[in-house]
């Protein structure tokens, strides 16, 4: 060792001989020795409530005496703790702290403002009142303890993440002031390193509920001692909230952190989630991020990653710069064993001699200890060992940045090897995030087109925002995924239907904005929010309540009128439906497009494409084949399905005569079975073709009650393919249909947004779906998964009822020609039947249109910054994966047209010229744009 390493630590062996027999060495028991002097609380009393309160409404209620090995709860509820304290005057002089072990997640109130955390497991169990005892300071206060009925995840029985023990009771083991030795514990950090070398929505809650607390994180980032990191809302899912949704993401944390803080982030610091989208480099360089940092890649399952520090390139061709903590962990506790992990595990050592050590406790919160920030200076300057520097990362990733000539670049997905249960579970949240997803979306361009046409419409920025961050709040990684509590189930359902709710109120006065003209009787106005025109079957009313089919035409982004009674059924323009059941109970359903036909008990046996006589499904074979599998994971009941699922595969099989002919046919026809999956569980579907419709749709209603079962869906395909298509945000990309290697056998279950495509030359099918991300492609069978079943952390989760709607689409050629992105759009985003206080517009009407079928116009919205009030904000993406050139057409009074980031800032060479109502945009593959059309003032 170097002299002055030597000098310390013949220091603390100086120090040792304090404590310990010099000639024996028999007691080294620091750790019973880092307190001293200790007394009783003088007086201790409780409350307990199952509601959330207040600290104000908390002191005011009636608390009763209380005592240690008291035993509180039931799980989920709180228990408040008043403390009386008094110091002992003997103890003037010393570092005192208030020592506290109870079951649950405690919080030490003082003077009526939060103060530390208190966790019996993880080394927080004591609070300082004082590093040093003045002889005029107070020795008698009061504490308020506040403890939540639970631990991390929940309170399990036996398992941190088994199902909630409802009947569980929690014990104050600890209470009582103490002497506290810093010495010793100086000593015990030097003598574990010695052994050692010898072997963002957070941030607005704390800001409403603790406002004093919140004050003080807005001083410590001011002086750099609190660094936001995060740049999104909340730390979000990277595999199922949609394009928008991610930009969303970022536009409301940015922005939150600029105006809180006044600085935006730099780095994206995601740690926790469950997977990368292709497209998130982009969405990050769009954002004013070029920085990423994550852990959650050591947990794959079968492949470990070959790199720590490292460029990675998503699908449009944007990098970033990627670390990820050699160390495996986002809660390390500054031992040395950690720092020489970090070290060891690093795979671009050579490429770069950085890497960063996250410590402090991480899952659940409660940061670092003292006692970890204290073996971190011991290793600032020690032989042996590697030296550690606390800093930001900011300097992190400078230094990564010095050294980025040497370093590898990943293409395309991150796709994390474990939890691919969460693609499924609970399913009600699934189709609440996809339907809110859709409203805020209908919500926006309604607003928007009602701000442009009407000088009275006030577009509604506050409400829209609220929503869209409940909305935030629910992508979460581990809401969203469904890998949550009962509560936390409930209050996403519950924010689902708030949104729901505020979202048609909004698109009702958006709709009657559109239409204000003479009053007279109410109207009906048909509305379409997709960029495309279309012509589809709508159940609309008729005049006795009752409703009836119509074939209606509504325009590009604009509206039509209802078509009047007398005309809902029109002459068709295409061959109708025709419905033919057999005498042996099978049922064929034919529009001249595609041509179904479902065996007695509901299976379908043929599908074809008429033009070309070409046959779908596999020769043999069954599709809409129901399947059942046991699914028992290893450990992470809600999170994982293991690869093992696979062979416990058994087809449910109907009753035939089942199957009966619902709609007869003419616009719409339909047939429809019930199944029984399981003596406890049921199915009925409805199989509907409509009139010109290029798909055949399978609405499912599923009555579940099941224990570890995994039910999916099956379609035994015509195509022979090495590659299979799935879509993701802003676009989709190609996965493995074989097991060749074990990156691709890694991938048995994978994430898929509205559709997914098998195709070779000349031919393919695609599957739609309007909740569902589940998903898989092995061989030529498609699979979309269903429900699951799992028992922790919510026994009750997918339990009930289910209304869900698959579609499968033959086609001929690629599915971009084919026309399979627009489909999967309209199959979900219903066009819209409004009512209008008054008679509604007689003529169509179109917002916006595109030129070239290869550009999605995804969102028009207003612009966040408030002084640009008549600013609206267009997202478009190349879908196809095409360089193309695309006009933009609008019939708006557009005054100036200009490029912008996600985060709505002005490129400064962004103009576009304006020509007879058109803007030309070039795109290349998968790229997302975003630009500004100021709009003229309204006429008086």
């Amino acid at each position: 060792m170097a002299a002055p390493a030597l000098k310390h630590w013949r220091t603390t062996l100086e120090r040792v001989e304090k404590f310990v027999s010099p000639l024996y060495f028999t007691d080294c028991n620091l750790r019973g020795r880092l307190f001293g002097d200790s007394c009783p609380v003088a007086s201790l009393s409780s409350f307990l409530t199952p509601e959330r309160l207040a600290y104000q409404e908390a002191v005011q209620q009636d608390f009763s005496p209380a005592q240690v090995g008291h035993s509180f709860g039931p799980t989920w509820w709180t228990c408040w703790f008043r403390v009386e304290l008094s110091i002992p005057e003997a103890w003037v002089g010393q570092e005192v702290h208030f020592c506290w072990e109870s079951d649950g997640e405690g919080l030490v109130w003082r003077d009526g403002e939060p103060v530390q955390g208190l966790t019996k497991e993880g080394e927080k169990t004591s609070y300082v009142l004082t590093d040093k005892l003045g002889e005029g300071d107070p020795r008698s206060l009061t504490l308020y303890v506040e403890v939540a009925c639970n631990g991390l995840l929940g309170a399990g029985k036996g398992s941190m993440i088994a199902a909630p023990d409802l009947e569980k009771t929690f014990r104050l083991s600890r209470a009582e002031l103490a002497v506290f030795h810093r010495d010793v514990h100086k000593l015990l950090v030097d003598l574990e390193l010695l052994l050692g070398i010898a072997k963002a929505q957070q941030l607005e809650w704390v800001k409403n509920h603790y406002p004093g607390l919140y004050a003080r994180l807005q001083e410590f980032a001011c002086r750099g001692q609190f660094v936001p990191v995060g740049g999104t809302w909340v730390e979000m899912d990277g595999n199922l909230p949609s394009g928008e949704a991610m930009v969303r993401q970022f536009l409301q944390g940015q922005n939150f952190f600029l105006q809180e803080f006044g600085k935006m982030c730099f780095e994206f610091w995601l740690p926790d989630t469950f997977g990368y989208s292709a497209q998130l480099p982009q969405i990050m360089r769009g954002c004013g991020i070029a920085r990423f940092l994550t852990q959650k890649l050591s947990w794959n399952l079968v492949n470990s990653f070959p790199h720590h520090s490292f460029f990675w390139e998503g699908l449009d061709g944007s990098r970033v710069l990627v670390h990820f903590p050699p160390g495996d962990s986002y809660g390390m506790q500054g031992s040395v064993e950690e720092v020489l992990k970090t070290v060891t595990n690093n795979r671009d050592k050579g490429r770069t001699n950085h890497s960063a050590f996250l410590f402090g406790f991480g899952d659940g919160g409660g940061g670092p200890t003292q006692t970890m920030l204290d073996r971190l200076k011991r290793l600032g300057n020690t032989d042996g060992l590697p030296r550690v520097q606390l800093s930001s990362p900011g300097q992190l990733f400078k230094a990564l940045e010095s050294d980025s000539g040497q370093l590898c670049t990943w293409v395309g997905e991150l796709f994390l090897e474990l939890h691919n249960g969460t693609y499924t579970t609970h399913a009600q949240i699934k189709k609440g995030n996809r339907e809110c997803e859709r409203i805020l979306h209908d919500v926006e361009l309604l607003s928007s087109l009602a701000l442009a046409r009407s000088a009275q419409f006030l577009y509604p920025a506050a409400q829209l925002q609220h929503l869209w961050r409940l909305l935030l709040l629910n992508q979460f990684h581990d809401v969203v995924t469904g890998s949550c509590i009962q509560l936390v189930a409930e209050d996403a359902i519950s924010n689902y239907e708030d949104i729901r709710s505020h979202g048609n109120t909004l698109l009702s006065a958006a709709a009657a904005a559109l239409c204000a003209g003479e009053p007279g009787p109410e109207g009906l106005l048909i509305v379409n929010t997709l960029p495309w025109k279309r012509t589809e079957v709508l159940s609309l009313p008729k005049p006795g309540g009752a409703n009836s089919l119509a074939l209606v035409t509504v325009p590009s982004m604009g509206y039509a009128p209802a078509p009047t009674p007398t005309l809902l059924q029109p002459l068709l323009p295409q061959q109708p439906v025709f419905v033919v059941q057999e005498t042996d109970g099978s049922v064929t359903l034919d529009n001249g497009i595609i041509r179904a036909r479902l065996d007695p008990t509901g299976r379908l046996t043929s599908l074809v494409l008429v033009a070309s006589g070409r046959e779908a499904i596999a020769e043999g074979a069954l599709g809409n084949q129901f399947v059942l599998f046991d699914d028992v994971p290893l450990y992470w009941d809600a999170w994982d399905v293991m690869d093992y699922h696979l062979e416990t595969r058994k087809p449910v099989l109907g009753q035939p005569g089942t199957l009966a002919v619902g709609t007869e046919g003419g616009l719409r026809g339909s047939a429809w079975f019930l199944l029984q999956i399981s003596p406890n569980s049921r199915l009925s579907q409805e199989v509907v073709l409509d009139v010109g419709c290029p798909y055949v749709r399978f609405h499912t209603e599923v009555h579940w009650h099941e224990a570890h079962k995994f039910l999916k869906v099956e379609f035994p395909v015509r195509v022979r393919s090495p590659q299979a298509t799935y879509e993701i945000q802003f676009g989709h990309l190609q996965r493995p249909t074989h097991y060749n290697t074990s990156w691709d056998w890694a991938r048995f279950e994978v994430w898929a947004h509205r559709w997914m495509d098998l195709s070779e030359h000349g031919f393919g099918l695609a599957l739609l779906n309007d909740c569902k991300y589940g998903a898989s492609v092995q061989g030529n069978v498609l699979s979309l998964s269903l429900l699951r079943a799992p028992k922790a952390p919510d026994t009750t989760a997918d339990m009930g009822r289910h209304e869900f709607t698959y579609a499968l689409m033959p086609h001929r050629g690629s599915f971009q020609e084919a026309g399979v992105i627009p489909a999967a759009y309209n199959f979900n985003f219903p066009l819209l039947a409004l009512p209008t206080p008054g008679p509604a517009p007689a003529a169509t009407w179109s917002a916006f249109s595109l030129s070239s079928s290869a550009v999605v116009l995804e969102t028009v919205k207003q612009a966040e910054i408030s002084s640009q009030s008549r600013t609206l904000v267009l997202r478009l993406y190349e879908a196809h994966g095409s360089h193309v050139d695309c006009w933009l057409h609008t019939s708006l009074p557009v005054q100036e047209a200009v490029l912008c980031d996600f985060l709505e800032r002005r490129d400064p060479a962004g103009h576009l010229p304006l020509r007879d109502a058109r803007l030309k945009l070039t795109f290349s593959p998968f790229q997302v744009r975003s630009l500004l059309l100021v709009l003229q003032p309204p006429p008086n």
